[in-house]
């Protein structure tokens, strides 16, 4: 089997369909909160509606990446999430983000093997490999995070 596919399928395992590793994943999570879980506040965690908008903006910016070899997006803006104040505009945001999940995991399928051990549009930041493989240890990382915030917004509603 292709690198590129096993590497597609941990991707959509994470992020579009899996229950192997976390018994859960982002889409399924996203998918079963209403826009005024996805923005309550919990203390001082992150909104599941900030973690989705994240998550998303790396998608983006590395399917940009991938497409004109440019690397444009910061990690001082990957939390400026849109204010949302209805269910059409999470329900837009759901939408869009298990769009880009579908996006580059289709993309990453697509790559030779070869491309994976490739620099990433600069040497400094490592291989193409290394770069999807921080996509989904950074997806499991914020799913854990949108799980107990969904887990404690559920809570205070019982």
């Amino acid at each position: 089997m292709k690198r590129s596919l096993i590497i597609a399928n941990r991707l959509r395992e994470v992020l579009l369909n899996g229950h192997w590793i976390a018994n859960t994943n982002c889409k399924e999570q996203i998918l079963s909160v209403n826009w005024m879980q996805a923005t309550q506040k919990v203390g001082n965690l992150n909104m599941i509606a900030a973690l989705t908008f994240h998550i998303n903006y790396y998608l983006v910016g590395l399917l940009t990446a991938f497409e004109t070899g440019k690397l444009e997006i910061s990690d001082k803006f990957s939390f400026d999430l849109p204010p949302i104040s209805s269910e059409s505009e999470w329900n837009k945001m759901v939408t869009d983000f298990i769009s880009n999940s579908e996006k580059f995991a289709d993309k990453v399928e697509q790559m030779e093997d070869s491309l994976l051990d490739q620099p990433f549009i600069d040497e400094k930041y490592g291989t193409f490999l290394r770069n999807i493989e921080g996509v989904i240890e950074h997806s499991y990382y914020h799913l854990g995070q949108i799980s107990l915030i969904k887990k404690l917004i559920m809570q205070d509603q019982s």
